[in-house]
């Protein structure tokens, strides 16, 4: 029988709804010969990993034989981490905070608690981990979890004092119930309060259990001691079971005999001040947990949290180590949220032998080496540093360039902080998955510090590559009265705004929330800048009234050759912060300043310009909303709420500083009419709209630079170190909220008018009315006249009008191929000048004309509503697509995939959407994750390759795959945590223990627990509910030649331990039988010849 595909029907019928609202000019005959390739079966929709710190930790627990570290969050989250590229993201349906973890260790399984009162049991032999069993209590709250090493018996202490019985292979309720009434003396009357520990004697083998209550009792289950504590926080036991050491509220530790349970044998305040009178040392504050390990060669470790004394206010959360005579007090940078002792062997009556501290912090993840002095910690493989400062704008580029990642990687193993620990992370459990992900992966994220950081993103993993500081460019204020009044934000004033990268040419643009941008190169030599020269490009108002408060100026078209610089080879005579009087109101100053001390530059990215927009007239400056950099034009764009400039960079000089008003065309379909409520002002200048050139730009611009580029690189007319300009106020009275903003850019090689056939340098522009501007450059050749004659820029009024802001533009060939902007190969800056020529080669365009009443070329665009296809250089419109009537586009871009292209959209009611290319057809729509955080729709980023992410909370990038492709391969691109591992050795009992109490222990407990000896529990106790990750799971997740042969060599790993245990009781009962015959035969030998009066 034929198999039903929906998704052609759904392909058909797509076609069929949007062909109406596409085909806007039936007579364009030559696109019925593009084939598009892409079908809705190429697109599917699914999470694959997630990186970074987990938001908000709650919990922690660790298998010593697995080696795999598990996190629970308040969110409901579990995150586990093995060896570095080892992590998985699992997600409790509930959200409810985690509490406890417990590992069945070495059987590949977890249990977590929940603040809902719930436990549940998951199965971690599977990639993709799953929830097998689960328990909801109903009339009790769960406070306290414990499972004994190889015990299917898990504790439940609650809220009421009683301890519930939990058999984890059937995960069902005993029938057997520890009441608190009926474990304490009969005398006492008091509640003893919530369970807040419990465990097992470790030399008891499981037949007694200690409960701790959390106000005044401990109490022995099968024994009869109670004695009177300080409210308890944590219990640790020695491991021959005879002492266990109490931390409490008052910052003491008691430690306990427990053949006399009457009193503490000792009690010590580890951060107390002893007094010299003798009396109590002062309280401190609680030691919340304490863990006490034991060495063979050495002194034990006690290691707590808290107890510090109350008088060091301020003070950092810390973490005591104890061994012997030394205590050592380890400063954390977030306060303390749970730590664990890493030690040898997983049994608890054994010498412990710790070698490392996990210690989980609010942000951070710290792992201390016990083993060596000054407790040093390891370096950390895992991507955690994400929020290492806020993360402010995101960018993701799949299939980069192949050499990209090993430069980021030479030049960021030189930052590397020193002093870590030598030996290698203690968690290094699983293996890395098979993936078939060749291709190079870099996600680039800007930080609130004005920091860059690059990560390798490759085969599902994150490493951080190389980090750039954006804020050693400026001064710093050394406190908070040298803070410059001038600053447009409170806090964060270096903070990323958004950034341009060329991946091809390594060219790295920076926009930040200060008005400010700052060009870099790369490079792999270090230079040092001596000074950096600030040039101030100043304007002056044809009339003596300010501008109003809600508007700002309008920028126009500088005249050629007359584009103001100070004098060359001279530094300005005025103060480089401005003029900033209290007499007037702020006016040509920037918001920061830049420093003027030598700026060393080690290799990577190193400054080439640095551009601020000034304060005028009292009025800040507007933040920068877009920006583009582009390597093979040697220009910068960027924009505004205000209007666009574009900038120079090899010739260092502003080529156009104009107004959004003024990019459109007297005979533009779509003329913008100014608004002004002043009408008696209306300026004569205005009229000179007909001819932009003889415009001088209004909105000042400062260039920051190196004294040692060309002093050609500025075209000044300097006579009088004097400038002017003009104003329109029709402008400058428009509301904020009305004012037309720039919100994209996309540098090509097209036709920027209609009557062209000739492919030439243009640039699009893309504002938030949904208009697409062209302008027109004209480029000298390159090598010096480049560098020495002039770009001139012209404005070709409006190519297309849409719906809403315009989010991205790009260019098709006449075959339907994405034609990405022009790059110039990469070439270090500090090399010699051959080493330069050889690659300085500007890539070649697309075929340079196109054939009369011919269109070669496609143009993109996509605005929060729609998306239309044009034609070039007809300025045709082929193909319309409304995306969304109720909602709106937060991020679209035009991806290449499957070896064809399509636009990818995400839209606030939480959809994603693909369209195809060129006919917009649609191919995906999801409903994935509705709007509910302004930080997804600040990072929400696609790639090629149907790559995208987003960060889904303040530490912790979230990615997701559209691809088909992907999602089939995603089971084998996974890391696996479980490994098959043989459990270590038990320690030697000793013989006669080992041959008359084999298997006592497990007997006692069964005929307690069991259903046999103590029925069934209450079904209204707690509710038993099968977890979708069920046996049924399991088993078609472990399906294969690989699952098979790993239960395979499990069972005989489990069959070999039991023979091996079995041969050695065998050995010992032999050797013991053979001690009887021999001293039995010498006792026969003794009294043989006697008689029996003689004995």
């Amino acid at each position: 029988m034929k198999k039903f595909n929906i998704r052609k029907v759904l392909d058909g019928l797509t076609a069929v709804s949007s062909s109406s609202s596409a085909t806007a000019q039936p007579g364009t005959r030559e696109n019925d010969v593009i084939q598009e390739t892409l079908q809705s079966e190429h697109f599917q929709l699914c999470k694959t990993v997630r990186h970074g710190f987990p938001h908000q930790p709650s919990s922690m627990a660790f298998d010593p034989v697995q080696k795999i570290l598990a996190v629970g969050t308040q969110s409901g989250a579990l995150r586990l981490f093995g060896r570095a590229g080892v992590e998985c993201y699992c997600q409790h349906e509930s959200g409810a905070a985690v509490i406890q973890l417990q590992f069945l260790i070495n059987e590949g399984a977890l249990v977590s608690a929940l603040a809902d009162d719930s436990i549940h049991l998951w199965n971690l032999r599977q990639k993709l981990p799953a929830i097998l069993h689960s328990l909801k209590f109903n009339r009790e709250r769960i406070t306290y979890c414990h499972l004994p090493f190889q015990s299917k018996w898990l504790y439940i202490g609650t809220e009421r004092g009683n301890i519930h019985i939990v058999n984890v292979e059937s995960f069902t309720l005993s029938g057997y119930v520890i009441m608190w009434n009926k474990a304490i003396e009969l005398s006492t009357k008091t509640h003893p309060g919530p369970v807040v520990h419990i465990s097992d004697n470790p030399m008891d083998e499981g037949k007694k259990s200690h409960v701790w209550y959390g106000v005044v009792w401990f109490m022995l289950w099968c024994g009869s001691c109670c004695a009177v504590l300080q409210a308890i926080h944590s219990v640790a036991w020695h491991h021959e079971g005879k002492q266990f050491v109490c931390s409490h509220s008052d910052g003491t530790l008691t430690t306990w005999n427990v053949r006399a349970p009457a009193k503490p044998a000792q009690t010590i305040t580890p951060h107390g001040k002893q007094p010299k009178d003798g009396k109590k040392p002062e309280p401190c504050k609680p030691i919340l947990k304490v863990e006490y390990k034991t060495t063979r060669a050495g002194d034990p470790f006690m290691v707590l949290s808290g107890g510090l004394s109350y008088d060091t206010v301020g003070r950092r959360a810390c973490l005591t180590v104890m061994h012997g005579k030394s205590t050592a007090v380890l400063e954390m940078d977030y306060p303390i949220v749970d730590f664990l002792t890493l030690c040898e062997t997983p049994y608890p009556n054994d010498f412990q032998e710790p070698y490392a501290v996990v210690v989980l912090l609010e942000k951070d993840l710290v792992v201390i080496d016990l083993g060596q002095i000054g407790y040093p910690i390891f370096e950390n493989p895992y991507p955690l540093t994400i929020h290492e400062s806020p993360v402010t704008c995101c960018e993701y580029f799949a299939d980069c360039p192949a050499e990209l990642i090993p430069a980021l990687y030479s030049v960021g193993s030189r930052q590397k902080r020193q002093g870590y620990s030598k030996k290698e992370w203690p968690i290094s459990g699983g293996n890395w998955g098979q993936g078939t992900q060749s291709y190079p992966e870099i996600i680039i994220t800007g930080h609130a510090d004005g920091s860059i950081k690059f990560w390798d993103a490759s085969a599902l993993m994150l490493q951080v590559l190389y980090k750039l500081k954006t804020a050693k460019v400026f001064e710093r204020a050394r406190g908070k009265e040298e803070k410059p009044s001038t600053d447009i934000v409170e806090e964060d004033p270096f903070a990323i705004q958004t950034l341009s990268w060329c991946p091809e040419s390594r060219m790295l643009c920076v926009a930040g929330v200060s008005a400010h941008v700052i060009i870099y190169r790369f490079s792999k030599q270090e230079v040092t800048t001596e000074v950096l020269l600030e040039v101030r490009m100043q304007c002056e108002l044809s009339d003596v009234d300010s501008p109003d408060p809600g508007g700002d100026q309008t920028p126009t078209l500088p005249t050629p050759g007359a584009s103001s610089s100070p004098q060359e080879n001279e530094a300005p005579t005025h103060p480089s912060t401005g003029s900033n009087s209290t007499d007037g109101p702020r006016d040509n100053i920037p918001c920061l300043q830049v420093r003027s001390s030598p700026l060393k530059q080690s290799p990577g990215y190193q400054v080439e310009l640095v551009i601020q927009l000034v304060w005028v007239s009292g009025e800040p400056p507007q933040q920068i909303t877009s920006l583009a950099v582009n390597s093979s034009y040697g220009l910068v764009v960027f924009g505004n709420s205000s209007g666009l400039a574009v900038v120079d960079y090899l010739q260092k000089t502003l080529l156009l500083n104009m107004g959004t008003t003024e990019l459109y065309s007297p005979s533009d379909p779509y003329p913008r009419q100014p608004r002004s409520p002043r009408k008696a002002r209306q300026p004569s200048a205005f009229l000179l709209l007909l001819n932009p050139f003889h415009f001088t730009f209004l909105i000042p611009l400062i260039l920051s630079f190196c004294p040692t580029w060309p002093t050609h690189s500025c075209h000044a007319d300097a006579k009088d170190n004097s400038f002017s300009r003009s104003r329109s106020s029709s402008v400058t009275s428009i509301d904020r909220e009305s004012r037309e903003a720039i919100s994209s850019f996309h540098f090509c090689e097209s036709f920027p008018r209609k009557t062209e056939n000739l492919l030439s340098p243009s640039l699009l522009v893309g504002t938030t009315q949904g208009s697409v501007l062209v302008v027109a450059l004209s480029l000298p050749p390159s090598g010096d006249q480049r560098l020495q004659q002039p770009v001139s820029i012209s404005s070709c009024g409006t190519l297309v009008r849409l719906k809403g802001g315009v989010l991205t533009m790009a260019l098709l060939d006449a075959t339907g191929a994405l034609l990405p902007p022009p790059y110039e190969p990469w070439y270090d800056p500090n090399a010699s000048d051959e080493e330069k020529e050889k690659s300085r080669r500007r890539r070649p365009a697309s075929p340079p004309s196109s054939q009369e009443g011919q269109d070669s070329q496609y143009a993109v665009v996509c605005s929060e509503k729609q998306a239309k296809v044009v034609a070039l250089p007809s300025q045709a419109d082929i193909y319309k697509h409304n995306i969304t009537e109720s909602s709106f586009v937060l991020r679209a871009d035009v991806v290449q995939m499957a070896g064809a292209s399509c636009i990818a959209c995400f839209c606030a009611n939480g959809h994603i959407m693909t369209l195809s290319l060129p006919s917009l057809r649609p191919l995906l729509d999801v409903n994935y994750l509705p709007l509910t955080d302004m930080r997804i729709a600040r990072t929400f980023c696609f790639s090629n390759l149907g790559q995208a992410l987003y960060l889904t909370s303040p530490t912790e990038i979230q990615r997701i795959t559209y691809s088909q492709e992907t999602c089939d391969n995603l089971q084998e691109m996974l890391s696996e945590l479980f490994t098959p591992v043989e459990t270590p050795e038990a320690p030697n009992r000793g013989f006669f223990k080992g041959l008359f109490g084999g298997g006592a222990q497990s007997l006692d407990r069964e005929d307690l627990f069991g259903e046999m000896a103590a029925g069934k529990a209450s079904r209204s106790l707690a509710q038993h509910i099968p977890g979708p990750g069920g046996m049924e799971g399991m088993k078609g997740a472990a399906s294969g030649v690989v699952g098979e042969l790993a239960r395979a060599r499990i069972a005989l790993d489990e069959r070999g331990q039991k023979l091996g245990e079995l041969e050695e009781r065998t050995a010992a009962m032999m050797a013991s039988a053979d001690s009887f015959s021999k001293h039995a035969h010498d006792m026969m030998l003794k009294y043989k010849d006697k008689k029996w009066y003689q004995l």
